[in-house]
């Protein structure tokens, strides 16, 4: 018989309520409920903290347990690679890439960096003098984003100074303070400031202009610059799930990802639908890791 859920599902986020990671997990939670893709209630679990490594720590303790996952992205294999994090992220069970977010450049409404140009130039003249935000670790998909920009700017990529935060939240906030010159991060986090009218976003590291509130917002590439990032948000089980767990999970995903509720949710956070699981989504993290491990070794992130 194939394995199905018996009690209650949990989906994790590494993140406190209202931050990157949280709000995928409700919207896959509200898209499973609302179109009762399981038959058992599911609810979101936040073990905020430690840049979200102690969401994975959590999992570690609910080994084999199907009734448990965790919103994943790049920044635990970033983590490993780093040495920050010593939990291999091959030991928990990849189910499915959902989504891409872009990472928006922004800086206070007062601020003298006017827009991506006054950036690089700034850059370029003195990198250690603009100070960059981020959440949540060294070499992760926004940590890349900055070092491909300092990199096109003709500046040493390891320079400027970066703040690390366990939430982009955290991050826009210390912009916002001041402590901060710029923010690189996912762009649905800063919109409420950008409404209020207390930011502005220099550029946008996507393929293609976002809508909405980034609409005027030129992508790096308008700007001449190579920097397309964006950071995956997808699923991931504890270590130890079975075949059966494995398979029960990736066609619920991939029906959550194709519910009007999911589809309304990715409009709203400037999410990038993309859908990868079984095989190709283990080539996919393989390739991935190669490449990050030659742009952290670029960084002077890798040990030793």
């Amino acid at each position: 018989m194939s394995w199905k859920p018996q009690r209650e599902i949990e989906i994790v986020a590494g993140t406190p309520p209202g931050g990157g990671l949280d709000r995928s997990a409700r919207a896959l939670a509200k898209a499973i409920e609302a179109n009762r893709l399981v038959d058992v209630p599911v609810k979101v679990v936040n073990v905020g903290g430690d840049g979200g490594r102690k969401a994975w720590v959590h999992m570690e303790g609910r080994a084999g347990d199907g009734h448990v996952v965790s919103i994943s992205s790049p920044n635990m294999a970033a983590d490993y690679l780093t040495g920050v994090n010593r939990l291999d992220p091959d030991r928990y069970a990849p189910l499915a890439i959902l989504y891409s977010e872009y990472i928006a450049f922004v800086v206070d409404t007062d601020s003298t960096i006017h827009d991506g140009a006054d950036l690089l130039a700034r850059l370029a003249k003195d990198p250690r003098a603009v100070s960059i935000a981020l959440s949540t670790s060294l070499g992760n998909s926004n940590h890349i984003a900055v070092a491909k920009v300092v990199r096109h700017a003709g500046a040493d990529t390891k320079v400027p100074p970066i703040r690390v935060f366990d939430t982009a939240l955290d991050a826009v906030a210390d912009v916002i303070a001041g402590h901060a010159d710029v923010g690189a991060v996912t762009a649905a986090s800063p919109v409420p400031e950008i409404e209020a009218g207390r930011m502005r976003t220099l550029a946008i590291s996507s393929p293609a202009r976002l809508h909405g509130v980034f609409a005027s917002v030129p992508t790096w590439a308008e700007q001449g610059v190579d920097c397309v990032e964006g950071s995956w948000r997808g699923v991931s089980g504890p270590p130890g799930l079975n075949a059966e767990q494995i398979a029960f999970w990736q066609p619920v995903l991939e029906a959550a990802a194709k519910t009007p509720e999911w589809r309304a949710d990715c409009a709203r956070h400037f999410w990038s639908d993309i859908v990868i699981t079984g095989g190709a989504l283990i080539d996919h993290l393989r390739r991935e890791r190669s490449e990050m491990r030659a742009i952290l070794a670029e960084l002077g992130l890798l040990p030793g």
